[in-house]
């Protein structure tokens, strides 16, 4: 809402990559989705509700399990914004909106026949596997009585749910699909009367099972149909004594928390800030803004990595316990979804550069280090143990959570490189460096921006302004970036442009014109990570760019753990400790080859292995090294 927000995304056709990894990512994504059969994803809330299943047999993997439908939910939200991106091919397009009109369509019958299923309550739709067809809600039933055995009973329905609404909403938001708000309504309504049966044992017994964001979905939904009971239903899964123990700030508070399941509920919290009107409704929610703001600073001070991952096998550990727990199964690429939408609404709202620091960090070096560029397919994990290299899942049989965010992600690569400024002057925000182009079509104006990352010791973006008809007056805030290793130069037209550096940003403005450009030239070094519990171990940045060292091919044999997800078996690497002499630091022994993004590092040292790095998000198909030990 306009009074509590600092910043409005762009229309997500308002901006077009330019980036030539980012269009191949965006290309391989669509590709995938097109290839998905709809029957299949829709077999198993046909046979919810009752109706024929056309021939078609649920997909393998979690999808044929207790949790499936939750990927149809992820589905829906990546065709939609596949559908709304500037990037897409007309005939792509095409193709997407038809699958996203029958799959709504489908959808809505099945909510239609599900009034006459058995045991089965008005609105309800879902797409698991069934465990009683005389009870097709008996997953619901058995979280309310914490019988969660995940292959007999019950697996998380509440985060299913939050998929499927989310995947509705989404479809409705950004293409206008009407069949997609009238079951997700229907879903909120059904969600209300289930939930405020609850007594409060069984309120707490619910939210104490991961149920995904189901708040921040039904906020969402509340939003648009301004119906009071969807906002009622949305409050039922605020965690308000969790909220509050993480404002206090106290030590350990997310030690053994299981990391995707806490995330969204703050998610949600932020959610019910932007949703409530306070005029309106008479409710001063600034403090959901501020739990989120203070889960947001736990996460990232006390349990994130360089990559801005957390977690290890899922869950975060003790405060600042970060090396000793590197292992083969960090960084669920779920966790870094979830933070980034969190940071993403708390830079909008609050205008903190923080965010926009922690944004582009984690959006290069986890997101667009998740997906394989040969395949497309995409992580659930991203190991931090030296000598262990990326798994990536299956098109057809596995379907695991991050296959579904996965899907997301990378259908919504240039939503958040530029955000327009809610002032007086028309502002848009440069918040990313990366190869682009805006469309802002409220003030005519076009900006092409196209980065160079050949130099040595700088990386430069220069943005290209197109104007329709008249001079147009407007601001230009370009990001300084926390990598920034001085001061960054403005150039207007070739001359240098004297711009102060407020609240993180440099800010030309000036009335532009056709043909105008504006050159920002940012000097960068290699600089070095370290993690909180152990002085000795170091990562190292090239600007914006995580490096990793090149560890090669050699047996690259997977496993398996959780449920059916695929890890690396054995680390392979050099010694990770590197001799250096006392009182220097490791990026010294960095060096850069001219006019690339790779380096070596040699320090010289008898036995020490001579290392090449280069950056981590094109790291695939290898093993690397992105921590490594270095003693006098």
């Amino acid at each position: 809402m306009k009074e509590k927000m600092m910043y409005r995304a762009f229309p997500m056709g308002a901006v077009a990559l330019g980036d030539d990894y980012m269009k191949n990512a965006f290309s391989l994504e669509v590709a995938y989705l097109l290839e998905l059969d709809a029957d299949r994803l829709l077999a198993g809330f046909r046979e919810t509700a009752g109706l024929d299943m056309r021939g078609a047999r649920r997909y393998d993997g979690w999808e044929n399990m207790l949790i499936g439908g939750h990927t149809l939910g992820h589905y829906l939200t990546a065709v939609a914004q596949a559908c709304a991106s500037a990037d897409i091919s007309e005939n792509d397009r095409a193709a997407l909106e038809e699958k996203l009109s029958y799959i709504c369509r489908s959808l809505r019958e099945c909510q239609k026949a599900s009034y006459t299923a058995k045991n089965c309550k008005p609105g309800f739709i879902f797409g698991a596997v069934i465990n009683d067809p005389d009870n097709v809600e008996l997953q619901f039933d058995y979280v309310e009585m914490r019988k969660t055995d995940i292959i007999k009973e019950a697996w998380v329905p509440w985060y299913t749910m939050h998929k499927i609404i989310a995947g509705l909403v989404d479809a409705y938001k950004f293409t206008g699909n009407e069949d997609a708000l009238a079951v997700a309504s229907g879903l909120g309504d059904w969600t209300y009367r289930r939930a405020s049966g609850w007594d409060e044992n069984t309120h707490r017994t619910v939210i104490s099972i991961e149920y995904g964001g189901m708040n921040d979905c039904l906020y969402e939904l509340y939003m648009i149909t301004k119906k009071p009971e969807h906002k009622i239903a949305a409050h039922y899964f605020d965690e308000t004594p969790l909220f509050e123990l993480v404002a206090s700030g106290g030590e350990n508070v997310l030690t053994r928390r299981h990391a995707n399941t806490t995330i969204p509920k703050f998610v949600g919290a932020f959610k019910r800030y932007v949703a409530i009107d306070s005029a309106d409704e008479n409710e001063d929610t600034s403090k959901y803004l501020d739990y989120a703001r203070k889960f947001f600073d736990m996460v990232t001070t006390r349990h994130t990595y360089v990559t801005g991952g957390n977690s290890e096998w899922e869950h975060f550990g003790q405060d600042y316990v970060l090396d000793a727990r590197r292992t083969n199964c960090n960084c669920e690429t779920c966790n870094v979804y979830n933070m980034l939408k969190l940071a993403r609404g708390l830079f909008m709202a609050t205008g903190d550069v923080c965010f926009a620091n922690y944004y582009e960090n984690t959006f290069i070096n986890s997101i667009l280090s998740s997906q394989n560029p040969k395949t497309g397919m995409t992580t659930y994990f991203q190991p931090m143990a030296t000598g262990y290299f990326k798994t990536y899942g299956d098109k057809f049989d596995k379907f695991w959570c991050c296959t579904g965010t996965g899907m997301e992600n990378f259908t919504k690569l240039g939503d958040s490189i530029y955000f327009e400024g809610i002032a007086d002057v028309p502002t848009v925000a440069v918040n990313m460096y990366l190869s682009s182009t805006l469309d802002w079509e409220s003030t005519g104006v076009k900006i092409t921006q196209s980065v160079d990352t050949s130099g040595d010791g700088v990386i430069k973006s220069s943005f290209a302004v197109t104007t329709s008809g008249d001079v147009k007056r407007f601001a230009l805030r370009l990001r300084v970036p926390d990598w920034a290793s001085g001061t960054p130069s403005v150039k207007v037209n070739g001359e240098e442009y004297e711009a102060a550096t407020s609240n993180g940003y440099i800010t030309v403005e000036r009335d532009f014109a056709s043909g105008d450009e504006v050159t920002l030239t940012l000097p960068c070094t290699v600089t070095a990570h370290g993690l909180p519990d152990n002085p000795d171990v170091f990562a190292f940045k090239y600007g914006p760019y995580l490096l990793s060292a090149e560890l090669g091919c050699e047996d690259m044999e997977t496993t398996w753990t959780g449920v059916r997800v695929r890890i690396p078996k054995e680390k392979r690497c050099p010694s990770e400790r590197i001799p250096i002499p006392a009182g220097t630091k490791p990026e010294k022994f960095m060096k850069k080859e001219a006019g690339k993004l790779r380096f070596t590092l040699d320090t010289g040292a008898p036995d020490a292995p001579k290392l090449t790095f280069s950056p981590h998000y094109k790291r695939h198909d290898e093993r690397y090294g992105i921590y490594w030990y270095f003693v006098h």
